[in-house]
């Protein structure tokens, strides 16, 4: 199982920015669990995972994670994470 855990907050720019990029991505995958946390929200779960800075992406494969990305990145990039998590 793949799961894509997006931290961000209402108040960062940057993670306003990523909606529309997850709201695209979200439709060509049915087989990852995609998830968003408000870190403001959900503080136990930000801290489980150490979050310092939204937004935060981290990738998760069978409970373990594989890959974060910190950061407002371009969408082939969590596209590239997500294929690569999933062919491994």
């Amino acid at each position: 199982m793949v799961e894509f855990k997006k931290f961000g907050a209402t108040w960062c720019g940057p993670c306003r920015a990523l909606a529309p990029i997850l709201t695209e991505i979200k439709k060509q995958y049915n087989n990852v669990s995609f998830l968003e946390y408000d870190v403001d929200e959900s503080f136990d779960e930000a801290t489980k995972y150490s979050i310092r800075s939204v937004p935060t992406v981290i990738i998760l494969k069978n409970g373990e994670e594989v890959e974060r990305l910190t950061g407002l990145s371009p969408k082939q990039k969590y596209i590239d994470v997500i294929d690569r998590t999933l062919n491994n």
